[in-house]
């Protein structure tokens, strides 16, 4: 039985320091990648809606089996996408997200493991040369224009369902795990309620098995300024102006909530109460706004501001299994899980996870439960993930 170990946590700036080097160490990397497309026909969405065609990216590492019973199925988070490790061109000036955690020797092991990630639908940015998303701004075949918002409101368990359909495509019927951060646990824990014969274990990083209404709540601020801004048009922008600043400030507030005052307020420093220009002129912003907008605009290239409504959308509806209550939604899991909370997440807040743990545990389900420390809050399942690795590495080898 795999049991919990007690790990010594480095200080802040060993953790940092280590995470920089295995980033940018090429010998223990997965090395290049290759960005591949899936698409399938017909897709039938949780809520009764049809769309004609869905298309997603998906990059793979390490080698299948002749079993095809190696497999380790990484979804991404929010603003993510599909490119978890390794890099694309050697040029790249940083690999995947998790390539500290995953490549040969490393805690998702790909001399062992084929592990597979995946673009979800309606993806933060569908006009990343490196996403392939199908979303509101795919143009529908009926029309010829764009979707908006005549799109399919879709969940997270729809996006689970084009990555089973992705791993039907490749004869896969089994998966040793699947780990996501952020919403990519929100997938995670639901692959394991829909489809509990095909997962054998799950960790679940920064993650929730069900928003509550202050979630709910918090999520909304993400849209409203996308909403209020007047080239929203109901989402009938395509053939106009696009509501830039709306996913401008969206963008901003994303940054902001996944981020803990503690690391914040190292980053933007040079920003001051005392600063002499706000106090004189109303429409001054102080230097951390203006460093936050910078930010922010520079992450609008890619973006679409409809994609991130329906990304909110999706995760506000989020309870695993998709039932009456989270008990009901969990029950049919029989994989095991390991839950990874960040300790001073302020946007999924740790009890979210303790809760799914506790409901778990009282199901008579095998659940284990630690938390991630350090300085940079929600973002600590991205980037201080690397601190679990032995126990990771525990649990996806435990029997």
């Amino acid at each position: 039985m795999f049991k919990l170990k007690k790990f010594v946590i480095p200080t802040m700036f060993a953790l940092l320091q280590g995470a920089c080097l295995s980033s940018s160490q090429a010998q223990d990397s997965v090395g290049l990648v290759e960005k591949q497309v899936f698409s399938t026909p017909n897709f039938a969405t949780y809520n009764g809606q049809q769309i004609a065609e869905v298309k997603v990216g998906w990059e793979a590492y390490g080698e299948l089996n002749a079993a095809k019973d190696n497999v380790i199925l990484i979804t991404h988070f929010f603003s993510g996408n599909s490119h978890a490790a390794g890099r694309y061109a050697s040029s790249d000036a940083l690999p995947g997200y998790w390539d500290a955690i995953i490549g040969p020797g490393k805690a998702i092991d790909t001399d062992t493991y084929y592990v597979i990630s995946s673009d979800t639908l309606v993806n933060q940015e569908p006009y990343n040369p490196l996403v392939t998303t199908t979303g509101p701004a795919t143009i529908n075949p009926a029309t010829g224009s764009p979707y908006a918002l005549d799109f399919p409101v879709v969940t997270i368990r729809d996006f689970v369902n084009v990555q089973k359909a992705l791993l039907d495509s490749l004869g896969i019927e089994k998966l040793h795990a699947v780990v996501g951060a952020s919403m990519g646990s929100l997938q995670a824990l639901d692959w394991a309620a829909a489809y509990p014969d095909f997962v054998e274990r799950v960790i679940s990083v920064i993650g929730a098995g069900a928003v509550d209404p202050w979630t709910i709540a918090s999520l909304q601020q993400w849209a409203n300024p996308i909403i209020a801004d007047p080239n929203w048009n109901q989402g009938n922008y395509y053939s106009g102006e696009a509501p830039t600043s709306g996913l401008r400030q969206a963008l901003g507030m994303v940054t902001l909530q996944a981020m803990h005052p503690q690391i914040f307020n190292q980053v933007y420093a040079s920003s001051s109460a005392r600063e002499t220009a706000p106090l004189h002129d109303i429409r001054e912003n102080f230097t951390v706004v203006n460093l936050l907008n910078t930010a922010a605009e520079a992450r609008t290239t890619f973006a679409d501001a409809n994609h991130l409504l329906y990304l909110v959308r999706a995760n506000q509806l989020f309870m695993a299994g998709f039932a009456e209550n989270l008990a009901a939604g969990l029950s049919p899991i029989r994989a095991k899980t390991l839950f990874l909370p960040s300790a001073n997440d302020l946007l999924l807040q740790p009890y979210l996870a303790q809760e799914a743990h506790r409901t778990l545990q009282e199901l008579g389900k095998e659940s284990y439960y630690e938390e991630i420390e350090g300085p940079w809050g929600h973002l600590n399942g991205v980037y201080m993930l690397e601190q679990k690795s032995a126990l990771i590495e525990e649990f996806l080898s435990s029997q």
